[in-house]
């Protein structure tokens, strides 16, 4: 279906209750619908907003357009947890409803300012001509879950110099001063990052732009986030346009970090090489809170922009990735699912091979929602590889190539074809003899975490014939010990 942009330009509250009604149908019966993943009730769910340790509770906002699966008017939706695994619905949160935000509340995060949070958003609108005009907005929630809108923006447009691609605030405080990056576009057509300044989080004072090393480095900086790890300071975002090459930047889009420390004085970040946080095929605008306890934990968006995929077709798009540990080890950020999603576990089933060499599929241990962990040993093995939902015909598939020094993902047969115009293999160099594999598998994705969280593969996957066998192949001896917990559905 092509949209038109009065279709697209639709807010939630224009919609009747049969027309809710008919898309919450559509997609409650999607054979792609997760059991542990959040995903939206219906439309289409894009970056995750506003995470954030506020009043007893996680509180987690999303990019949604309610309409259909494609972006249209942006508005944010509310969830709540105590645990960051068990999500209670909050329900409908912002919604495009004044004149600088007329055309939709884009990205941005929460700040939590004595007993209230304020969320900070992009304002989208369009003039007659439909130009962009964006500003940087507040809105503020008190404890009881009242959100109230600032009538007019807090900085209007973006500095001389800059384009109206200036969206996804970030606010921090620093030294006693409140700081928001804002993601820029420079008028050469290249990325960064817009640094303000204030005392109250209210009246915002433009500094200057972010100095680093990379000033000709794709041409949008999406959904900037800086936070402090490990004695570290980590500049977190989403370079649109980089160019591919040595099995990065694969995608469409992409998002990874600098480790570096952020400079006050002269608001720089020495930067150095940047680090692709996902080797997979959709993983995209990622976001950090901290929790009580002190840990650094990141969720994303499991998609990309401008991609399709099949439970288009039933009214909803989009999902969120598991949440992620963050730390640091060799100058490089690891990712390790959160311990809480242990309480999800019920009872285990394990298996294990000796010398396997050939083809077996795993008889206690099958492709069913839930967590695995694999330990892989290579013998004399040229190749061994994991396939998941293997119906013969169909499989997804993870590989390691140990006598090139290679792993990655294999989606050529897992059904469904998506944006297959950026490759269908998604790998990476990693010379390890044994590798620890802890796996998250729903419906319709799989996350692949390599050895405690060095290397990770977020993918959605959509087989068209359903399988639960789990197979092994291996070209050469490996031994392997595999471990199921899996999830009620």
């Amino acid at each position: 279906m092509d949209w038109t942009r009065e279709q697209r330009y639709r807010s939630y509250n224009s919609a009747d209750k049969t027309e809710l009604d008919n898309l919450l149908a559509t997609t409650k019966n999607s054979k792609w619908r997760q059991v542990f993943h959040i995903q939206p009730i219906h439309g289409l769910l894009n970056d995750p907003n506003g995470f954030t340790w506020f009043n007893g509770a996680y509180h987690l906002f999303y990019q949604w357009f309610p309409l259909g699966p494609v972006h249209g008017l942006k508005h944010w939706y509310h969830l709540t947890s105590v645990n960051l695994v068990d999500w209670t619905d909050q329900g409908l949160a912002l919604t495009p409803d004044l004149d600088h935000d007329a055309q939709g509340i884009f990205s941005g995060t929460g700040f939590v300012n004595e007993k209230s949070l304020y969320l900070f958003y992009t304002g989208n609108k369009r003039d007659a001509n439909w130009n962009r005009e964006a500003s940087q907005c507040l809105a503020i929630m008190d404890e009881s879950g009242t959100i109230k809108k600032n009538q007019q923006p807090l900085i209007p447009k973006p500095p001389k110099g800059y384009t109206m691609n200036f969206r996804d605030p970030k606010v921090f405080k620093r030294g006693g001063i409140y700081y928001m990056f804002v993601g820029g576009q420079r008028e050469n057509m290249t990325g960064c990052i817009l640094v303000y300044t204030s005392n109250d989080l209210v009246d915002w004072k433009f500094v200057s732009e972010l100095k680093t090393n990379h000033s000709n480095f794709g041409f949008m900086w999406e959904c900037p986030d800086l936070f402090s790890l490990d004695h570290e300071d980590v500049l977190l975002l989403s370079p649109q346009g980089l160019t591919p090459g040595d099995n990065e930047f694969e995608n469409i889009y992409n998002s990874g970090v600098f480790i570096g420390t952020f400079n006050q004085k002269d608001i720089s970040f020495d930067t150095s090489r940047f680090q692709e946080l996902d080797r997979g095929f959709d993983f995209y605008a990622p976001q950090t809170t901290k929790t009580p306890d002190g840990r650094t934990i990141l969720i994303g968006w499991m998609g990309l922009p401008d991609i399709d995929y099949p439970s288009d077709q039933d009214n909803w798009s989009g999902c969120l990735t598991i949440p992620r540990e963050l730390r640091i080890e060799n100058r490089r950020v690891l990712q390790k699912p959160i311990l809480e999603l242990k309480e999800k576990r019920t009872i285990e089933c394990n298996e294990s091979y000796h010398a396997l060499d050939g083809y077996q599929l795993f008889k206690d241990i099958s492709s069913h929602v839930g967590e695995y962990q694999m330990r892989l040993v290579s013998g004399d093995a040229v190749k061994t590889t994991i396939n998941f939902y293997d119906s013969g015909d169909e499989k997804t598939s993870f590989f390691i190539d140990w006598q090139h020094q290679m792993i990655g993902l294999d989606r050529r047969k897992s059904g469904y074809q998506v944006a297959s115009e950026y490759g269908e293999i998604r790998s990476a160099f990693y010379q390890h003899e044994e590798i620890e594999l802890q796996i998250f598998l729903d419906t319709s994705s799989i996350e692949i975490f390599v050895n405690d969280g060095e290397l990770v593969f977020t993918s959605r996957i959509f087989p068209t014939k359903w399988s639960r066998n789990i197979s092994i192949e291996s070209e050469g001896e490996v031994s392997a010990v595999v471990e199921q917990w899996p999830y009620q559905e």
